[in-house]
């Protein structure tokens, strides 16, 4: 592991669409937290006009960017061309983070101090002193049981590996192909810090609180959640082949 710059460039990636309501404060709150951050939105041809918005922040405020998508392609596509034009622009540190609220910008600088000791950095609600808040008990169940099935599935230890709000040192993304991840929702955060365990990066969880976002829609909807279970599961068993292909290559050359 490199050592980060004393003052790394650090890029906070906020995908949106239909977020007008939300795009304002939630850059208000990320530059109150880190002053010198800088803030990518990636707007997927929002027909509310978050997208205009954006482009008039990014006007008045040079840390303030903004990347249109000709249309609404899904949250993993988003993030990948955010991590290409982050890479692109040299930034040291690249940050994923929701549009709405549900991530606090407050919580920013404990992930960003986590990069001290480790590669990726994910804000974890199931860690100690980890949180949800105001979420029903159907909800909870859910986000436990899904990543209490990618442990399992995939022989991991990460206890929120579905969670979006995460910090990367640049060269993970550089190690990792993260442009061949094809999930969306669950499933492409469980496949980017899957990736980043198996090329040997350290993954480190901090706590976070988590709540539900106050305006606008959510955009998580049982298909990505059928995703997510369905790729896990492949994933998994091809592991687990891999594993025992190997257990028995090694059995045969020790007899």
């Amino acid at each position: 592991m490199t050592d980060l710059p004393a003052e790394p460039r650090v890029l906070v990636i906020i995908p949106t669409y239909n977020e007008r309501e939300n795009v304002e404060p939630i850059i208000e709150r990320v530059h109150a937290a880190a002053p010198a951050a800088h803030i990518l939105v990636v707007d997927d041809a929002s027909p509310d006009g978050t997208g205009r918005i954006a482009d008039k922040l990014a006007e008045a405020d040079e840390r303030v960017h903004v990347l249109h998508r000709a249309g609404k392609a899904g949250l993993g596509a988003a993030y990948i061309a955010g991590f290409d034009w982050g890479l692109a622009e040299q930034f040291d540190v690249l940050v994923e983070m929701d549009a709405d609220g549900s991530h606090a910008p407050e919580q920013l600088p404990r992930l960003l101090a986590g990069l001290d000791s480790a590669d990726l950095v994910l804000g974890s609600r199931w860690v100690p002193g980890g949180a949800v808040l105001d979420w029903p008990r159907s909800r909870e169940f859910i986000s436990r049981g899904g990543n209490l099935y990618a442990r399992l599935a995939l022989g991991v230890q990460l206890r929120d590996i579905t969670g979006g709000y995460r910090a990367f040192r640049r060269e993970v993304l550089e190690g990792i192909d993260y442009a061949a991840v094809a999930s969306q929702g669950y499933c492409f955060q469980v496949d980017l810090a899957w990736r980043a365990l198996r090329a040997g990066y350290r993954v480190l969880e901090v706590p976070i609180s988590f709540a539900d976002r106050e305006r606008g829609e959510s955009k998580m909807d049982a298909a990505i959640v059928r995703e997510a279970f369905v790729r896990v599961g492949g994933w998994g068993l091809r592991h687990r082949g891999r594993q025992l292909s190997g257990a028995l290559r090694k059995g045969r050359s020790r007899g």
